[in-house]
């Protein structure tokens, strides 16, 4: 009898109620697929029936673990891979930090010119997608050798660019680095901008140069945002699929996703079962490194105020030509790519662009028989339009659920705060986050591929693609509902207890109305991510489930680059139009607090 009244006043309250039933379903939807994902790497699959002699489907092996570790082909199947991946994820992490610190320094500390345009302008590479500036990369600088048709860099300036430059390492590592320059900007800046003058201004004041004052005070204090930055893009990198895809595949570089896409895409999913599995231990590991740092550093926190007379570095006659200079870089790696869209998909001839060679063919045309299979152009291809609606249906339904569920769950972990309960969800709707996209489409494409207990088989379904874009873009939402409850006081609440109000209507009218600002961000965020997403969708689409991204990287396979360059062009205005709507409704800027003034 005590029990039972406990249990019952337990499960009267809301927050008790919500933190139980997600910590079962958060259960199922990520523990239980590492699991599923971990026995698929010592099983037996269909298509190993002829390599693993005198097996059966669904047999105990070790011949995976072998053969990608321990065989003469491992060099091939796993460490060239694995290697290539350390290279890019390190070159990517040099360039980001470097180029995203060195803006965040100028933007904070030196009196630069048009503060607020650089600042808008530098986030616009992290909110496109990141192949964006991949296929820009090709249809500027590919060459005849291994593109077919020379790029535009060749056209204007008579010059073939080498294939060290144009394809492989060294075009992955300046795109990504590009990407992720504006999150290295965010983090440091965020740090640089907070800093308390009054440290840099006492070392003026004891005649410190400032090279000095930049060694011993600014790098020490942004250390820990310099090696956080690091870890977390680190690991962005080494889950990149699309911009590995796009400018290594032609000559044959591949990194761990690529090699998984093959291995799972192919006859041998054992292989690429382990890969996700790796990667999915290098981001843990890459995670608990992080919180370490930032745990240990801590105590380093010892500013206790904040001087308003920032000593701003002058940069005299350099002040102009590097504002210009600055506004003119950022504008190509954001505008640039965007022309170049524009110019290869009204090209007939690739390589060829004289005014006659210009047409609308891949854009209205009704198609031509000799040239892609007569496919008709985008905007009356009833296949994009197909592709654009599955876009548009997967991107609200995710955004639906993961919004959804993200503020139930943010009330509750607050509201528990500190029990074993809330800990638990809260780590649990946060674990997606540490899967690289591919390795987690890959481990829902194991679970639900065949039917398990009660739940059919979801494979090829649209459902799936719903179910694994709204549990791995969770942690999105529920970090917005968990700030955003954070920063209301219980009292707020008790006031309506009080007057008899239920919790439904507490939260339909008091709670979600005071911070609907990051409740809606908490639902556009997922809703942008997936409209640009291909990593997380690329194992799990059929042809009835196709939608844009998918279609991207298919027409790009096959050598349609003009129809690729229309449906990428597409794509870009659609998900910088979204993330200017968030901006607008949220009235929220990602680059507040950083330098915009």
């Amino acid at each position: 009898m005590k029990y039972r009244n406990k249990v019952k006043a337990f499960l009267k309250k809301p927050q008790n109620v919500i933190l139980l039933s997600l910590a079962f379903i958060l259960v199922y939807l990520t523990v239980v697929p590492m699991i599923t994902i971990i026995l698929d790497t010592f099983t037996v699959h269909q298509s190993e029936l002829m390599r693993v002699k005198g097996s059966k489907v669904g047999d105990l092996t070790l011949y995976h673990w072998g053969k990608v570790l321990f065989s003469s082909s491992s060099k091939k199947i796993f460490y060239e891979p694995f290697l290539n991946t350390l290279i890019v994820s390190l070159g990517t992490c040099f360039v980001a930090i470097g180029l995203g610190g060195l803006v965040a320094w100028l933007v904070t500390r030196t009196n630069i010119r048009f503060k607020g345009i650089i600042s808008t302008l530098f986030i616009f590479p992290y909110i496109m997608p990141s192949w964006t500036l991949a296929m820009a990369w090709l249809n500027f600088f590919k060459n005849s050798r291994v593109g077919g048709a020379p790029g535009i860099f060749t056209a204007l300036f008579g010059i073939e660019t080498a294939d060290w430059f144009a394809y492989g390492p060294f075009p992955i590592i300046v795109v990504l680095g590009l990407h992720y320059a504006p999150f290295a900007y965010i983090l440091i800046g965020g740090i640089l901008r907070n800093m308390d003058a009054n440290l840099e201004e006492a070392a003026l004041i004891l005649k410190a140069s400032r090279g000095k004052i930049m060694r011993k005070i600014t790098i020490p204090i942004v250390l820990p945002a310099i090696l956080s930055t690091f870890l977390l893009v680190f690991s962005s990198a080494m889950s990149a699929f699309a911009v590995p895809a796009f400018l290594g595949t032609s000559v044959r570089y591949q990194v761990l996703t690529t090699q998984m896409f093959r291995t799972l895409n192919g006859l041998n999913p054992g292989y690429g079962y382990i890969m996700a599995l790796l990667m999915i231990g290098i981001g843990i590991l890459i995670l608990g490194v992080n919180q370490k740092i930032i745990g240990t550093r801590k105590s380093f926190t010892t500013i206790t105020g904040k001087s308003s007379n920032i000593a701003y570095i002058n940069l005299r006659n350099f002040k102009i030509p590097i504002s210009v200079a600055l506004i003119v870089f950022i504008g190509m790696v954001c505008i640039l790519p965007l022309v170049t869209f524009a110019i290869e998909s009204f090209i007939m001839e690739p390589g060829n662009y004289s005014w006659s060679n210009f047409t609308t063919l891949f854009w209205v045309g009704e198609g031509n028989p000799q040239i892609a299979n007569g496919e008709p152009g985008i905007l009356r291809n009833p296949t994009i339009f197909n592709g654009l609606w599955n876009s548009i249906r997967l991107s609200i339904s995710v955004a639906f659920i993961a919004g959804s569920v993200g503020i139930l769950a943010g009330y509750a972990i607050v509201k528990k705060k500190g029990t074993r309960l809330s800990t638990m969800v809260n780590n649990l709707a946060f674990f997606p986050y540490l899967m690289p996209s591919m390795a987690f489409g890959a481990i829902y494409l194991s679970m639900f591929a065949i039917k398990r207990g009660f739940i059919p088989s979801l494979y090829g379904s649209f459902a799936l693609l719903v179910l694994v874009g709204a549990v791995k873009y969770l942690p999105f939402a529920s970090r917005a509902s968990v700030g955003a409850m954070h920063q209301l006081s219980n009292e707020i609440e008790e006031a309506g207890t009080i007057q008899g109000i239920g919790w439904t209507k507490r939260m339909l009218r008091i709670i979600i109305p005071i911070q609907k600002s990051s409740f809606i961000s908490g639902y556009l965020l997922p809703f942008i991510s997936s409209m640009r997403e291909l990593s997380l969708f690329i194992l799990l689409v059929t042809p009835s489930t196709r939608i844009l991204t998918t279609m991207l990287f298919q027409y790009n396979e096959k050598g349609w680059s003009q129809y690729a360059n229309a449906i990428n062009l597409l794509i870009v205005l659609f998900v910088v139009g979204s993330s200017l709507i968030v901006n607008r409704v949220t009235g929220a800027s990602i680059d507040k607090g950083i330098g915009g003034h």
